[in-house]
């Protein structure tokens, strides 16, 4: 059992660090490859990597080289990740329960509405410092680039990602009769310009959401799956401290067998004088 669970804690420390390696890289290439540069999946996803790849290296270490006090601070630590990693999948289930978009009928795309989103995520993309970074970073894109040659018919049977639908054209409802606008506030706020287009419209805002709804809900799927991984570890690595403690300490199996000596009662003494007393007079 010592070396069975020890190779265990051992083969899965291993697999989480090398586990740990694509997980951070990934990070680092969808930072640079999302089209709105949303960074805030980003960041936890790097720090969860770097957490998970020094863990599991102290867990390693521990246990293929029975480190006790390295055990010890792999299992602290990771009692931490397990929290932090419960919680951070939590709260992306909770504010990406809302959205998704709604049908158009005759279209292929789907339309997206601002109020549909969780309050937590539309307060971060109506901050215009926060907005104008990721406006840029559409703009840099050239997400919208790729469906300027669209034919009429085009708009009728080809899809659209969510932020196309919400940046690159006017809302469907919109009407433009004898130069007269009409259809709600997102249709005064477009724009033919190649760098204004709708990218002030709340439903630019809410497809880049949409976006960023879909990321979050793959991550959490990955989260519990990472999740299950740990506790599993974690359960295994308590059985490896326990048995690195006890290759430290060892003891041989017949002191369990040992009577353990047992100090007298207070009047044991005196009452072994008395007797001897007594032979001596009779």
């Amino acid at each position: 059992m010592y070396r069975f669970s020890n190779t265990v804690i051992g083969v899965l420390n291993l697999l989480t660090l090398l586990a740990s390696i694509p997980i951070i890289g990934t990070a680092l290439y969808k930072a640079r490859s999302s089209t709105t540069c949303e960074n805030f999946l980003q960041t936890p996803l790097l720090v969860i990597g770097f957490i998970i790849l020094l863990v599991s290296l102290a867990g390693f270490i521990g246990a293929c080289f029975h480190v006790a006090w390295a055990l010890w601070v792999y299992l602290v630590v990771m009692i931490f990740l397990i929290a932090a990693l419960m919680g951070l999948t939590l709260f992306g289930l909770v504010v990406t329960s809302q959205g998704g978009g709604v049908e158009v009928p005759g279209r292929v795309y789907r339309e997206y509405r601002l109020g549909d989103y969780h309050p937590w995520l539309r307060e971060r993309v109506r901050d215009p410092e926060y907005w104008n970074s990721i406006r840029s970073c559409i703009l840099s894109s050239k997400t919208c680039a790729k469906i300027e040659s669209w034919t009429t018919l085009d708009y009728y049977q080809r899809d659209m990602t969510s932020v196309q639908s919400g940046c690159c054209k006017p809302p469907t409802a919109c009407t433009y009769e004898a130069g007269v606008i009409d259809g709600g506030g997102d249709c005064y706020r477009w724009n033919n310009g190649v760098e204004m287009l709708c990218y002030e419209c709340d439903a630019c805002k809410a497809g880049v959401l949409e976006e960023i709804r879909r990321d979050w809900r793959k991550l959490s799927v990955v989260n519990i799956l990472v999740l299950v991984l740990l506790i599993a570890v974690y359960a295994a690595g308590c059985c490896a401290f326990h048995n690195t403690r006890h290759a430290a300490h060892p003891y041989h199996p017949s002191d369990d067998n040992r009577m353990t000596k047992v100090r007298p009662r207070w009047d044991y003494y005196w009452w072994r004088w008395w007797h001897e007393k007594k032979e001596q007079l009779y």
